[in-house]
């Protein structure tokens, strides 16, 4: 009779890790499918001491919750012409991490007045170390690594944004 009982035991857990693991790869596999770069906005990068244009780039907006909490995750690339714009309600201290982040990025927080509160060159694919605005933030810039080196983007530099019309 024990012997019976173990038998049935064992059967029964192999059968219930087959199921846990078809239901995962399942998961996995709507949860990784890449999200296609959508244009909703423009916005330009300025030096204020001489006017001059730094950049011009095509943004998509993440400004819902769930739109703010996956960001570029689960893409492959984007154009240097391209960025991602994070848009919150109130200015605060905020944090971002590359944990599903799969190409690296640079991270720019910008106040309430598009000024530039910190940036974050080159960060790390997959990697779910905080980057920290350190001062109050609403706006978070993501564009591809080596942009802001290639910009010699400055602490005085600012952004202006205009949302295309729908």
């Amino acid at each position: 009779m024990k012997k019976v009982i173990r038998i049935v035991t064992v059967f029964g857990l192999l059968a219930l890790t087959g199921v846990t693991a078809c239901k995962n790869d399942k998961n996995d596999k709507v949860l990784t499918r890449e999200i296609p770069f959508t244009k909703e906005g423009t916005l330009s990068i300025v030096r204020p001491t001489n006017d001059s244009l730094i950049a011009t780039l095509d943004v998509e907006i993440a400004e819902s919750e769930y739109e703010t909490a996956t960001g570029l995750m689960y893409r492959n690339s984007m154009e240097d012409h391209q960025a991602m714009l994070f848009i919150f309600d109130r200015e605060s201290p905020l944090s971002f991490y590359m944990k599903n982040t799969q190409f690296p990025i640079d991270i720019i927080y910008l106040d309430k007045d598009l000024k530039i509160v910190e940036v974050y060159r080159d960060a790390k694919p997959f990697d779910p170390t905080p980057l920290p605005s350190g001062r109050p933030a609403k706006y978070v810039l993501e564009v591809n690594a080596g942009m802001v080196a290639r910009w010699k983007l400055l602490p005085i530099d600012r952004a202006e944004f205009s949302r295309d019309k729908k």
